[in-house]
């Protein structure tokens, strides 16, 4: 990485200038890595959220910023670039009204069926935690993770907030959402720090860190999937291949829950239909992708 450098005549008033070149290269860089469609009417966002790393790198300019993360150096530094354009804010039970249909449909039926295999819910953008708590809860709530042995998966692509939701500490103000019920039955104050508090259904989620463009090392099928306010970041064609993707490893009238600006594409109406609001269930005869989803 470059020496740091004395401020240039071409820095603004809230940090550098991000040129129409350096934008170029960061969403291509985005594009690439995560899949992630950055419009140039977003360049002023790009420049507010990466000139904290700039500062942190003690770089001055777009332009060797862009050159690091693109250099064999810069692999970490590009990861925390992605982390930093994705948005990782959330709360607890946010859409509420998805946890009421899995609290009222869907885990009823699914407590119907036959056999002993286990409910499979996955959080795919977990970001940082709340909503597979929320997930966890929901179930506890109805009783069923001891009797079907429940598991849910909580995947992101930041490593950062992926350990922040493993950690399953969170300060008050981030507990928004919960009402006192949950709270006195699901959270206990951490002694180390009278501000934090640990959720107890830990047990129930594994957190791991995965980007959806990359494959998938998951087998067997999900009963639920909670892919919300993720996709919108992609493409057409990412997405396209993303619900066929999502489809292939979703059970038969498997659900799939969508962000409140989120829809299926009528291309993967073969794949979905609709169920509830921003809810999907899967139809149709869809085999897994060479016998393991990717």
């Amino acid at each position: 990485m470059k020496a740091p450098k004395s401020p240039r005549a071409d820095k603004g008033l809230h940090g550098p200038r991000l040129s129409k070149a350096a934008f170029r290269r960061i969403a291509a860089l985005a594009m690439r890595e995560a899949g992630l469609s950055i419009a140039e009417s977003k360049a002023d966002m790009v420049r507010t959220r990466l000139a904290r790393r700039l500062r942190a790198l003690q770089l001055v300019d777009f332009d060797d910023y862009c050159s690091h993360v693109e250099s064999a150096e810069g692999q970490i530094e590009l990861g925390l670039m992605i982390s930093a354009l994705t948005t990782n804010v959330s709360h607890f039970f946010r859409e509420k009204h998805h946890f009421e249909l899995l609290k009222t449909q869907i885990l009823p039926e699914l407590a119907r069926r036959p056999g002993a295999e286990p409910i499979r819910i996955w959080s795919a953008g977990c970001a940082n935690g709340q909503e597979p708590y929320s997930i966890a809860m929901t179930l506890a709530e109805a009783d069923l993770h001891a009797v079907r042995g429940a598991r849910i998966l909580a995947t992101d692509i930041d490593p950062t907030v992926v350990e922040f939701g493993k950690a399953g500490a969170y300060p008050e103000h981030m507990l928004g959402g919960l009402s006192e019920q949950q709270r006195s039955r699901f959270l206990h104050q951490q002694e180390k720090n009278g501000q934090a508090f640990g959720v107890d259904l830990r047990s129930m989620i594994s957190f791991r860190v995965l980007n959806l463009l990359n494959p998938w090392p998951m087998t067997g099928q999900f009963d639920v999937i909670f892919c919300r306010n993720v996709v919108i970041y992609f493409d057409m064609e990412t997405q396209a291949t993303l619900w066929r993707r999502f489809a292939s490893i979703l059970a038969p009238g498997g659900w799939l829950m969508l962000g409140h600006s989120e829809r299926i594409h009528t291309s993967a109406e073969k794949y979905f239909g609709k169920a509830h609001v921003t809810a999907y269930r899967r139809t149709g005869e869809l085999a897994p992708l060479n016998g393991k989803v990717r």
